[in-house]
């Protein structure tokens, strides 16, 4: 029998790339989108006072709270952190090191819990979707026609677009997984089994190799007149 995990088990992922690439791409991207968030936040802990007056000076209007340093600083350490384990994870599928894809996995299923821990959310509270509407700025794009549509369709509005999100984020997380079986499965395979005897010690064959060889034919018996 089949077990599920061997069912869902592919080395292929989107764009018919193996999974390793899959994994190196989206340890990059994710690289890049924190560096980016990094030198934001380097930026606005090099000026501040640059940084509060373009946040109060923006489209969105004065109504945002503005960070302190102090948060300022717990999120360029997350930023840090995060472009670590994702260096980690490239690292990992480009060298295949299984263990080092597995914190960059476990990052993945702790998001993907936060976003279902969301839409939870939404669906038990549907008020929510309103007032968080209403703690917007008065200059938000559209926000007036957002406010005047059903309540009941801004919730599904809401949980389809969660959906969609937690869909992608699951394919992710299964490319990941399926990358750490296949670079530990690689290490597996490649451990070379010896058997040592009195005089000599003979490496076995991979078993691949081994069930590929063809058994030699017995010689024949001859039986005595």
């Amino acid at each position: 029998m089949i077990s599920p995990w061997d069912r869902w088990y592919s080395t292929s992922c989107c764009l018919c790339c193996h999974v390793r690439t899959g994994t190196i791409i989206l340890g990059i991207w994710y690289m890049l989108i924190n560096a980016v968030v990094l030198l934001i936040l380097l930026s606005a802990l090099n000026d501040p006072v640059q940084y509060r007056y373009h946040l109060t000076s923006s489209e969105l209007g004065t109504d945002i709270d503005v960070m302190d340093d102090a948060n300022i600083c717990i999120a360029t350490a997350i930023s840090l952190l995060m472009i670590l384990i994702c260096g980690m994870a490239t690292y990992g599928a480009y060298k295949q090191h299984a263990a080092w894809i597995i914190p960059f996995f476990c990052y993945q299923i702790f998001d993907f819990a936060l976003n279902t821990l969301v839409a939870i959310s939404v669906v038990v509270y549907p008020n929510t979707v309103q007032d968080y509407l209403q703690q917007l700025p008065g200059t938000f794009p559209y926000k007036e026609d957002i406010m005047s549509t059903n309540n009941m369709c801004l919730v599904f509005a809401v949980l389809l677009f969660i959906g969609c999100i937690l869909s992608f984020k699951a394919y992710l997380i299964g490319c990941v997984w399926n990358c750490y079986r296949y670079v530990s499965g690689r290490g597996t395979t490649e451990v070379l089994v010896y058997v040592t005897t009195n005089d000599t010690t003979v490496p076995l064959p991979p078993y691949e190799e081994a069930v590929a060889i063809p058994p030699k034919e017995p010689p024949p018996q001859y039986m005595e007149a």
